[in-house]
């Protein structure tokens, strides 16, 4: 759905003409947080890249030696166990990485 294009434009020109300007200090916060998301994609997708490759040999390795696996584990199940360790390895560093990086910059606002 989302806003029309004419509220979403006059949205826009009321928030520019505001009385109140964004300060030099909360644009720098704004561009570190920016910062921030943008490493933790990077490297959220690095993990998840290798977390794919780590987990998809070992699996069709897997249902093509083990009798049990060959039976059992169709091409569904394989796209989802490979799949599932990706998503988790991208989740769980990008938000590391963000945290990490968000603490960076606290301490380095308190230090300075």
């Amino acid at each position: 759905m989302g806003i029309p294009s004419n509220m979403r434009d006059a949205w826009e020109t009321q928030r520019r003409k505001s009385l109140l300007i964004a300060s030099p200090a909360e644009d720098q916060r704004i561009l570190e947080s920016r910062r921030c998301t943008q490493e933790g994609v990077r490297a959220g997708v690095k993990a998840a890249s290798i977390t794919c490759v780590a987990t998809a040999v070992p699996t069709l390795i897997a249902v093509r030696v083990i009798p049990w696996a060959k039976a059992n584990l169709n091409y569904t199940a394989q796209a989802l166990i490979i799949s599932a360790g990706s998503i988790a390895a991208y989740f769980i560093t990008a938000d590391k990485t963000i945290l990490e990086c968000a603490r960076k910059n606290a301490q380095y606002r308190k230090s300075a």
